[in-house]
């Protein structure tokens, strides 16, 4: 199968990080000092990289970047963009807005910007959206309160979820553990980092205590047949990134990848970018990998998308009319 026909294909992405995912053009509109070299030393993971520590890192200079009104909706429009060209029909966007409080905005500006920006820009490149806060392992108990708190304020203006993320292996849920009661309170969307830098324990502390049912990566689980049996049985989504996991140094080449053990386990999940400059990826080069390197043919890339669809935290009426259009191109 041609590398184009995967580009030509409708795609939903659950797992895409904002902050991960600046392209060199808006990065050389924000500051045309920098060189492609430097771009790529910079915001791209590197061939060494070690870690998802090491890996995370590479998003510090887009953070820099992304401190003003201006920059955040251009850098919003540059997404969209990027979508549109990866022929993404659906995507959930998710970024920590206590990130981009360094100069002058507030938590809540940071918010209403990107959710201004992702409304205008989802009518102007006709894709579909959600946004998804973010809280960091490394937060405190009430920078991760307010996070969620901007969940429930924003949830009439296209924020769907709530999500932990970061440094996995550094730090424990506990400072978090308050944020997500709050978010199941109020009956809103979770997602959370689990099952890469650490093992299935990660997973299992995950559901248990922060009540999540989409795990962001979760490849680790197979590591525990009780709990591959567990979160198959129980209709929890795993959203699988191929790259990013070799980037981190989760699996060192695609042949110990656990994406064949999980679809094959009946585990929902779907496939996704994590962060396309970091990973230096869209999504049909991630469908690309799946067919290259799992074999993997366009009834279970159909079966991956409908998934997803099912396990996005967006209306019925859109999930609907995604459906149609996954059903009428594979």
């Amino acid at each position: 199968m041609q590398a184009n026909r995967f580009k030509e294909l409708p795609k939903i992405e659950l797992h895409l990080h904002l902050d991960c995912s600046l392209s060199f053009d808006v990065v050389k509109q924000i500051d045309s000092n920098i060189s492609l070299k430097d771009y790529k030393k910079l915001f791209q993971a590197s061939p060494n990289c070690t870690s998802l520590k090491d890996y995370i890192s590479c998003a510090d200079r887009a953070i820099e970047l992304m401190q003003t009104k201006e920059n955040l909706e251009i850098i919003v429009e540059d997404l969209f963009k990027q979508l549109k060209n990866d022929n993404v029909i659906y995507a959930e966007i998710r970024f920590a807005p206590l990130l981009h409080c360094d100069k002058n905005l507030t938590e809540s500006e940071v918010v209403k910007i990107v959710s201004d920006s992702s409304l205008l820009c989802s009518k102007k490149y006709e894709i579909d959206y959600g946004l998804i806060l973010c809280t960091l392992r490394h937060y405190t108990k009430d920078q991760s309160i307010r996070t969620a708190k901007l969940v429930n304020d924003f949830s009439e203006n296209g924020i769907v979820g709530f999500d932990i993320a970061a440094d996995e292996a550094g730090y424990p849920i506990d400072n978090h553990i308050d944020a997500f009661d709050y978010v199941n309170q109020n009956k809103l969307n979770i997602t959370a980092h689990a099952g890469e830098a650490k093992g299935p324990e990660s997973i299992w502390e995950t559901i248990q205590k922060l009540h999540a049912t989409r795990i962001g990566h979760g490849v680790r689980c197979t590591e525990d047949n009780v709990l591959v049996d567990f979160l198959a049985e129980n209709n929890y989504h795993l959203e699988i990134c191929l790259t990013s996991n070799l980037k981190t140094k989760t699996f060192n080449s695609y042949s110990e990848h656990t994406l064949n053990k999980i679809y094959d386990s009946s585990i929902s999940l779907s496939l996704n970018t994590d962060g396309r400059t970091i990973s230096n990826t869209t999504l049909s080069k991630e469908y690309l990998i799946a067919y290259k390197e799992f074999n993997w043919d366009l009834k279970k890339l159909k079966k991956t998308n409908l998934e997803a669809i099912k396990f996005s935290f967006s209306s019925e009426e859109i999930k609907d009319k995604l459906i149609k259009i996954i059903n009428s191109s594979y």
